[in-house]
C-alpha cells in the first residue's frame, strides 16, 4: 500500500538521491512537481529521474531502501513498496502507432538533460530540480514561460506524436489560466485525435472540470484549436445557437454555457460529485441545439430540458463510462429549469417535495439553478431564489424523516402481494410528499384501493 505522506516521500526521494550520488549519478524532481512548487501550488505526486548510472546499480540501490517494483511494462520506471513516488530513468520515446499507446521506449541514463527533458510535452513541465541542492535545470526556459503565464511545446517534432497533448494543452490553459502559444495552437490544428481512448479523453477532461480555475477554458481553447469536432461536436454545436436578448444578453448558447460551467466551479466543494456537477452544466442547454426558434419575433427554446437527453446522452456515452454520472445528467437536465419556475411561481409545499423527490441530488439541483443565472449572481434576485429552495428543501428533508407507508404495512392490512402493489405504494408515496401523517396515509390509501 502506497503512503500518501507528502513528507514521507519525500524524505525517501533524499535517501534515494543520496545513496545515487554516492553511486556517481544524480536524482532530479521533473514534472509537475517542480511546475507546481514554482507556481506555489500543493502537488503530492513525486516524479523522480535518475542520471548518470546504470539500470542495474540504480535496481541495487533502491533495493538497499525497500521493494523496488517495475511500474507496469514501462522499463525503466520503478516504485517503492509503501511509497507514492516513481523513480524512472532517462528515456528516449518514439511513436510507433496511433493513439497514446504506441511508443517505443530507450532506457538511456547517459542521454544528458537537454535530450531527456525533450521528449516532455510543455517548457513548464521540462524543468528538473536536483533533489539534494534544489538547483533546478531548465534547458527549455520552461521558468519564463512559467513567469509569463504561457503553455509552449517543447520539440515540434515530437509532440505532434502524441494526440493527448492537445487536451492536456488545454486542460493545463484551464488549470493554470495560462495563453497557448500561437505556434503550439497552429501546431495542434494539425493533430488527429481520433485515435485517443475515451479513457485517455475522460482523464483529461475531469482535470479540466475539477480542477480548472474556470473550466471554460478548456473549450475556448480547444475552440481555437478547431478541436471541439472529434470529442466535443454537441458542445460546438451550441455555437451561434441564439437566445431570447431580455433573458440572456450575453449571447448565444455557447457563451452562456461556458458562464455556468465556470459558475459550477464556485459550488464544486458543495455538491455530491464535482465532475458529474460540472458534466451537468456543460449539458443543461444542449435540448436549445434542436428546440430554438423565433415565435411571433420571440426567441424560444420550449421542452428543450427534455427534448435535448438524446444529445446529452450521446455525449456522455462518449466521453465517459460512468453508469452512475451519465444516469445523473440525464435526471438533472431534464429538471434543471424547474427550481427557478416554482420560486417565481411561489408553489406549494407539496409541488417542491415532487421536485426534489424526482431528483437524483435535491442540493446539486438548487446549485445548479444558482450556476444557471450567471448575470445576476449576487443581488436580491439570486439569493432570495436560493433561500427560498433551500427553505423547502429543508421541509422535504423533514417531510422524508417521518414514517411512512410501507409494503409492510400493506401486508399487514391484510393485502396480498400482486402486480398492483407497486401502483398502490406508489399512491402512498404521494401522500407522504403531499405530508400526509403515515396513519391517515394508510388509511386513505386502503380506502383507495378497496374502492378500486
Amino acid at each position: 500500500m502506497k503512503n500518501e505522506n507528502i513528507s514521507v516521500n519525500k524524505e525517501i526521494c533524499r535517501k534515494i538521491a543520496e545513496k545515487v550520488k554516492d553511486a556517481g549519478g544524480r536524482a532530479f524532481y521533473v514534472g509537475g512537481y517542480v511546475r507546481d512548487r514554482l507556481l506555489s501550488l500543493e502537488n503530492k505526486d513525486l516524479d523522480i529521474e535518475v542520471h548518470g548510472i546504470a539500470p542495474d546499480k540504480l535496481y541495487a540501490v533502491l533495493e538497499e531502501l525497500g521493494k523496488p517494483k517495475t511500474v507496469g511494462s514501462s522499463f525503466g520506471v520503478y516504485n517503492l513498496k509503501g511509497y507514492d513516488v516513481d523513480i524512472a530513468m532517462p528515456r528516449k520515446e518514439t511513436a510507433t502507432g496511433r493513439g497514446h499507446k504506441d511508443f517505443q521506449i530507450t532506457v538511456d541514463p547517459f542521454i544528458g538533460y537537454e535530450k531527456a527533458s525533450r521528449r516532455r510535452d510543455f517548457t513548464i513541465n521540462a524543468m528538473m530540480e536536483d533533489v539534494l541542492t534544489g538547483e533546478v535545470t531548465d534547458p527549455f526556459h520552461g521558468r519564463e514561460d512559467l513567469e509569463n503565464r504561457i503553455l509552449r511545446c517543447v520539440d515540434p517534432v515530437t509532440f505532434v506524436e502524441d494526440p493527448l497533448r492537445v487536451l492536456r494543452a488545454a486542460q493545463f490553459a484551464s488549470r493554470f489560466e495560462f495563453a497557448v502559444d500561437p505556434e503550439t495552437v497552429e501546431l495542434c490544428k494539425t493533430i488527429d485525435l481520433s485515435a485517443l481512448s475515451r479513457e485517455r479523453v475522460e482523464e483529461e477532461l475531469r482535470k479540466a472540470l475539477v480542477k480548472g480555475v474556470k473550466p471554460s477554458v478548456f473549450f475556448e481553447t480547444l475552440r481555437q484549436m478547431n478541436q471541439l469536432d472529434v470529442w466535443f461536436p454537441e458542445v460546438k454545436r451550441l455555437i451561434g445557437v441564439r437566445q431570447d436578448p431580455i433573458y440572456h444578453p450575453e449571447g448565444d448558447v455557447w457563451i452562456h454555457t461556458m458562464q455556468v460551467v465556470d459558475n459550477a466551479a464556485l459550488f464544486r466543494e458543495k455538491v455530491s460529485d464535482p465532475f458529474r456537477f460540472e458534466l451537468l452544466a456543460l449539458c443543461h442547454d444542449f435540448g436549445k441545439i434542436v428546440t430554438t426558434a423565433e415565435v411571433n419575433g420571440r426567441i424560444h427554446a420550449y421542452d428543450h430540458e427534455n427534448q435535448g437527453l438524446p444529445l446529452v446522452e450521446t455525449f456522455l456515452k462518449r466521453i465517459t463510462g460512468e453508469h452512475d454520472t451519465i444516469r445523473y445528467v440525464l435526471n438533472m437536465t431534464s429538471l434543471h429549469m424547474k427550481p427557478n419556475a416554482v420560486f417565481h411561481d411561489k408553489v406549494s409545499i407539496k409541488t417542491t417535495n415532487r421536485m426534489f423527490d424526482q431528483a437524483m441530488e435535491p442540493v446539486d439541483l438548487i446549485y445548479i439553478s444558482m450556476a444557471d443565472k450567471p448575470l445576476i449572481m449576487g443581488n436580491d434576485v439570486f439569493t432570495d431564489s436560493s433561500d427560498f429552495l433551500f427553505e423547502r428543501y429543508g421541509i422535504f428533508k423533514e417531510t422524508m424523516s417521518r414514517p411512512y407507508v410501507t409494503g409492510k404495512d400493506l401486508i399487514d392490512a391484510g393485502l396480498e402481494p400482486d402486480e398492483s402493489f407497486s401502483k398502490i405504494l406508489e399512491y402512498a408515496h404521494k401522500l407522504r410528499l403531499a405530508g400526509i401523517e403515515k396513519e391517515s396515509a394508510l388509511k386513505q390509501t386502503l380506502a383507495q384501493f378497496r374502492k378500486k
